[in-house]
């Protein structure tokens, strides 16, 4: 994995037209051992990309280690680097939220900072959409253990039967949005459904989306913590709560009293 520098060449890829910007969105919480080398490595790929403007905005979930400090030694030195602050943990959507609100970019990509992924894939996927409105990525092998392999696999099984969303990673950390969906949607989750839920919004509202394969690498350093029962909960929660209401809103019984309601 490359660092930033000035002197490194730049990738001739096509951009979308009128595209001139681009944000990268690092949510982060107890990542002090990574967050340096994922913020380098954003700012490398970005530096060799023909865009106009670019920022890497990093999203400080509430930590308790030095995350923020190392951000901010980073961010003195370069101003394409933003830091938002959360003084409490509001979880991993919560934090995905904060960071893809405050994004400028007319182009929105967000990954992790465990740098279980590698950034210079992403100019394939700004390629791709110039065709799409999304384009996300599935990991072609994941390096989790069993376990959590399992639960993924449950997890993904739930969505598809309750919301016939037939991606192969719903939940893989490496997605490139437009502007436009952003701007358009209003996402009510603030834990791990977010991923979920933008996906389900998207498709219901008739947006292109692409599906591309990365690669995925073990965790070096620092600790997951979206195996908390905590954080299992609230995923659940969120989820049959989006069931509910979709089902209401495409309930003939409740689309009759809506239209009754709008004639009084």
């Amino acid at each position: 994995m490359a660092f930033y520098s000035t002197d490194i060449p730049k990738i001739d890829i096509r951009i979308p037209p009128r595209v001139k910007s681009i944000s990268v969105v690092l949510p982060a919480h107890n990542e002090e051992e990574n967050i340096t080398k994922a913020a380098l490595q954003a700012l490398d790929i970005l530096y060799k990309l023909p865009f106009k403007e670019y920022e890497v905005i990093i999203i400080d979930d509430g930590s308790s280690d030095d995350t923020a400090l190392k951000v901010e030694k980073l961010k003195a030195d370069n101003e394409h680097i933003r830091l938002i602050k959360h003084y409490r943990n509001l979880g991993y959507g919560g934090s995905l939220k904060s960071g893809l609100n405050a994004a400028s970019g007319d182009l929105v990509f967000f990954t992790d900072a465990d740098l279980q992924f590698d950034l210079n894939e992403l100019p394939e996927f700004i390629e791709a959409i110039r065709e799409y409105d999304i384009v996300i990525g599935y990991r072609l092998k994941r390096t989790e253990h069993l376990i959590r392999k399992f639960n993924a696999f449950g997890w993904g099984l739930l969505i598809r039967l309750l919301f016939g969303l037939k991606f192969k990673d719903i939940d893989c950390a490496f997605k490139l949005f437009r502007r436009e969906f952003l701007s358009s949607i209003h996402i009510n989750s603030i834990g791990p459904f977010i991923n979920s839920e933008m996906l389900i919004r998207a498709r219901d509202g008739g947006y292109r989306i692409k599906e591309l394969p990365v690669s995925h690498y073990p965790r070096r350093a620092g600790k997951s913590s979206g195996a908390k029962p905590k954080t299992i909960i609230k995923a659940f929660a969120e989820l049959f709560k989006l069931y509910r209401q979709l089902k209401q809103k495409n309930c003939p019984q409740e689309q009759s009293r809506a239209y009754s309601s709008y004639q009084l």
